[in-house]
């Protein structure tokens, strides 16, 4: 089964780019697996301006949803990194092609399959508002932790109509770019568990990626 899910990037109330999210049945290692392909990239001014073309892939495991191997490719403005990464839980090591050899804790996760693990390993509905979960994460050939909040259920509208949705946030530091610790939102549908918008809460604006299409083996589920 494959699943292309379809989003609008927008800078406040301007179209600045789109990103694809690939969800798509698989093997590795003659086990099944599921193979998550996200790209987005800056479109019209914004191109000009930020120049981003990423790529994030993460094949995981289908029973534990760990991940079996990612890659990172990201080009922005002049700012190129390429890695590609393998997990051994059964040893609880990796293999960087930056890095090599290393350990890891056990049940890492990386940034990509981070949310899918916390939704399919969770009892969300059980869940009380504000529960916070931390697991081990990997991310730009880094090993460290990722705090995710659970902050409730929200009815979002979209082209499928009104959509009840769980929202979730990574609690990640402030910076120079987020208002808050949990300035990045991820909405999920309830029933389907698919992503349906990206919210990030900057001190120079909100961008959002939206839900623009979503296609299920081909066929259309959600139209302009």
């Amino acid at each position: 089964k494959e699943k292309i899910i379809r989003f609008n990037l927008k800078f406040g109330f301007v179209k600045g780019g789109e990103a694809i999210l690939v969800i798509t049945d698989t093997t590795f290692n003659d086990q099944p697996a599921i193979h998550y392909h996200f790209s987005g990239k800056t479109t019209g001014l914004a191109n000009k301006l930020y120049g981003v073309n990423d790529i994030y892939e993460t094949i995981v495991d289908a029973a534990s949803h760990l991940p079996l191997k990612a890659i990172r490719n990201i080009s922005e403005q002049k700012y190129r990194w390429y890695n590609e990464t393998l997990f051994y839980h059964d040893i609880d090591s990796l293999n960087s092609q930056k890095s090599g050899w290393r350990a890891m804790p056990k049940d890492m996760v990386d940034l990509i399959s981070s949310f899918f693990y916390f939704v399919k390993k969770n009892k969300i509905d059980e869940m009380k508002v504000n529960h916070q979960i931390t697991l081990a994460s990997y991310h730009a050939d880094k090993i460290d932790t990722v705090s995710i909040k659970y902050l409730g259920v929200t009815t979002l509208k979209t082209d499928l109509g009104e959509i009840k949705s769980y929202v979730l946030a990574p609690v990640v530091d402030k910076g120079k770019l987020l208002k808050r610790s949990d300035g990045l939102k991820f909405f999920i549908s309830q029933e389907k568990k698919i992503p349906l918008m990206l919210e990030f809460d900057m001190k120079v604006g909100a961008l959002r990626a939206v839900l623009k299409s979503y296609k299920i083996d081909g066929v259309e589920q959600v139209t302009n």
